[in-house]
């Protein structure tokens, strides 16, 4: 018996494609959206690019169906998109993955849920970290800084603490014995309890620290362990903003881009712990993180890689005497 097979919804046309985009932008951007403004910028511009590609394969009469309303002509049409991201475009996984992310965004707004699309192989790269230079260079400008602004640049860089975890601790996390202290961590991130021993320096500066609070407004009734000048805990913001004004008289480059921000601190002490032979399943409990996220403290930095290359033999070595 014949059986009819129905038939696919032809491709769309290029102005279909206009429309499409100019609801998507609508939609993305109108008021009480959940996503940052820099996050919609970026997935407009993807979103466009992706578009335009489409739209040159339909005037090649390329794409078979409509990827816009079909899931098997969405599958194929975001794989062929990833295939052009690589191959043409020239991009890097991760670039390659912003997209297919942007991509999918659209597919969700249109109610027909993500691509199943393979995302690139990207390669776990090395946490940014300071520089011994750059290490030596913000120190010493902590060292110049107010005496609460010091003592945050240092409780970052010798206990590896998040921002965030600073300006939660308590005078009462901070334990000191003749000789010894703790940095007690109550709630890091998912609720994880952590003991961090003291670093000397940090010790001695904690200690000058806590004498000059006790002259500071509200000490004896906020318990916080870094208190702002109307006498309340410190925000995460201004604790933010005291370490990049450091970084800043250092000297070092700020920003997404630049060498410091105020989690590279953090990455710093995880990947000097990790090259000096600390086992990682240590620097994973000192810095409240998983032995798996830990692990990436021992990989390879761009500056490892030339160095590696460099080394090799070249015919200018110098002759052994016979």
């Amino acid at each position: 018996m014949w059986i009819p097979i129905p038939a696919l919804r032809p491709a769309p046309s290029p102005r279909e494609l206009q429309t499409v985009f100019a609801a998507y932008e609508r939609d993305i951007t109108s008021p009480g959206g959940q996503l940052d403004t820099g996050t919609v910028r970026v997935y407009v511009s993807r979103v466009r690019q992706y578009l335009a590609w489409l739209a040159a394969l339909l005037a090649d009469g390329t794409v078979e169906g409509d990827p816009l309303t079909d899931p098997g002509a969405r599958d194929r049409a975001a794989r062929d998109y990833r295939t052009h991201l690589q191959t043409v475009a020239k991009r890097k996984p991760a670039t390659i993955n912003a997209h297919l992310t942007a991509v999918d965004d659209l597919y969700r707004r249109r109610g027909l849920g993500p691509a199943a699309t393979e995302r690139a192989d990207n390669p776990p790269a090395a946490l940014r970290a300071l520089d011994r230079r750059d290490q030596l260079r913000l120190l010493r400008q902590a060292d110049r800084a107010p005496l609460r602004d010091k003592a945050i640049a240092f409780t970052a860089f010798y206990a590896g603490t998040r921002i965030s975890e600073i300006t939660t601790l308590d005078t009462a996390d901070i334990r000191m014995s003749a000789r010894k202290g703790q940095l007690v961590v109550r709630h890091g991130k998912n609720g994880k309890y952590r003991e961090i021993p003291l670093h000397p320096k940090l010790r001695t500066v904690l200690e000058e620290w806590l004498r000059e609070r006790s002259g500071w407004k509200n000490a004896d009734s906020n318990p916080a362990l870094f208190l702002n000048r109307r006498g309340g805990r410190l925000s995460t913001r201004s604790a933010y903003t005291a370490l990049r004004t450091i970084a800043d008289a250092a000297g070092l480059p700020l920003g997404r881009d630049g060498v410091f921000t105020p989690h590279v601190l953090r990455h710093t002490a995880g990947t000097t712990m990790t090259r000096q032979g600390t086992d990682i399943v240590i620097v994973a409990e000192l810095l409240g993180q998983s032995v798996e996220t830990a692990r990436r403290y021992s990989l390879p930095t761009p500056q490892d890689r030339q160095e590696a290359i460099e080394r090799l033999t070249t015919d200018q070595e110098p002759r052994e005497p016979t």
